[in-house]
């Protein structure tokens, strides 16, 4: 006879303990959601986004985050898979292992469909416009691998290399990325000692030169650099030669300082370039104003496309992206500015465009700066929108949307296979212009 004293049996009616980290749920999940996962609901009625997952599927999902209205969670046994699901080409997919694929379980129509949805989503809701969006393949990647030029690898304080997983400062040491260029993994980065360096980025350039890592540590110089055949910058400087990658597009070789924007998927440069000449269509003698200019990818299009009787004003901020502007004003009437793209700098500096690029960063550029842009008098006769990030995108539509513009096309690019990155296109016409 124990002398332990008797527990109470459980109170059915007693609310069950809300789910906290570490712990395991059965969910049926629902559709994608902006940031690679699916949505369920957890037994406390809040939203769970559930990682390494597909629409329609049931699995056992561990939390990994917790907020007061939503829970963060993995997947980490699949009861009923989707027809989409595949088996990952990488052994460090999945939870715990490397963060920077969402979607190397998911079929590659499959990718591009969730995608194409989630665009759909956010241009309804952010911008009012509803539009079925058809993500269309790159040339260049390998069914989906093969394709980043350029990857950005953490080191960890004893010099390994490697990626982090999703939300995590752990670095996984990674010997080969699947879809990273053949270039980038044989330099020999990812097997080498990186004392003192907090980021090695691996810059493969597109005409099969040298390639380049540049090395950040925080601070000090760098030292013990590992013998290896490649190019090293620290800062904008060159420790070890090459500095500098060169990709060619469309017949024109444009060499960039390694560290300097350039899109990492091989075939992004000619697609993009031609969806933005066919969504504006230039004619000889117009004026062009590239917004967000990098190296000049979408500025020397455009001067090809006005001819010497037209002129191109291209704007940028970083001064190393504009060395390499500068370097291309000899492939036509380029005036290059250095600065950053304000609602007083369209207003006031643009001058009056026929025709206007915009290519921001991720954050879109801004409902001030698109409020400048449908108040310039005369309006452009066309507006490009490239980016890829489709909320940020949406939201700054919605304002030259509002001000009586529409939207003649829209194109989307799969630019990053095997994640939740899409490219987006958009051309606009203003009020009274005529539409295909």
């Amino acid at each position: 006879m124990s002398d332990r004293p008797d527990r109470p049996a459980p109170d059915a009616s007693e609310p069950a303990r809300p789910p906290a980290v570490g712990d395991r749920l059965e969910l049926a999940l629902g559709a994608a959601a902006a940031g690679g996962g699916c949505v369920s609901r957890a037994p406390d009625g809040r939203v769970v986004f559930v990682r390494h997952a597909l629409p329609g599927e049931r699995v056992v999902a561990e939390v990994t985050g917790e907020a007061r209205t939503y829970l963060r969670a993995d997947a980490v046994e699949v009861v009923e898979p989707s027809p989409d699901r595949v088996e990952p080409r990488c052994p460090l997919s999945g939870p715990g292992g490397c963060g920077g694929c969402d979607y190397q379980h998911v079929a590659l129509d499959a990718q591009r469909r969730i995608k194409g949805g989630l665009v759909a989503e956010q241009l309804a809701r952010l911008a009012g416009l509803e539009r079925v969006v058809e993500v269309e393949a790159v040339p260049g990647d390998r069914d989906g691998l093969a394709w980043r030029t350029r990857v950005a690898f953490a080191v960890d304080d004893d010099g390994v290399v490697g990626l982090r997983p999703h939300r995590s400062h752990t670095v996984v040491p990674v010997e080969r990325c699947p879809i990273a260029v053949d270039a980038v993994n044989d330099a020999g980065v990812t097997r080498a000692r990186w004392p003192g360096a907090r980021q090695v980025e691996v810059v493969a350039p597109g005409d099969g030169g040298t390639v380049v890592a540049v090395v950040d540590t925080g601070g000090e110089r760098p030292g013990g650099l590992p013998d290896l055949p490649v190019g090293v910058v620290w800062r904008g400087r060159t420790l070890r030669p090459p500095g500098e990658v060169a990709y060619e597009v469309d017949g024109h070789r444009f060499t960039v300082r390694a560290g300097v924007f350039w899109q990492v998927h091989p075939g992004a440069g000619h697609v993009l370039t031609e969806a933005v000449l066919d969504g504006l269509a230039p004619r000889p003698g117009e004026r062009a104003a590239d917004l967000y200019a990098g190296a000049g990818l979408f500025s020397v299009a455009l001067a090809g496309a006005v001819g010497s009787t037209g002129s191109v004003v291209a704007v940028e901020r970083s001064a190393a992206a504009v060395g390499a502007l500068r370097a291309d004003t000899a492939a036509g009437p380029i005036e290059v500015v250095q600065a950053a793209v304000t609602p007083d700098l369209v207003a006031r500096r643009l001058g009056h465009p026929d025709l206007v690029v915009l290519d921001p960063a991720r954050s879109g550029a801004g409902t001030a700066v698109m409020a400048a842009l449908a108040g310039l008098d005369p309006p452009p006769r066309a507006v490009a929108y490239v980016s890829c990030e489709p909320a940020p995108f949406a939201r700054d539509l919605r304002i030259l949307l509002d001000a009586g513009w529409t939207l003649t096309s829209l194109r989307a690019f799969d630019l990053f296979p095997m994640t939740e990155h899409v490219e987006v296109v958009g051309v606009l016409v203003p009020p009274g212009a005529p539409t295909p």
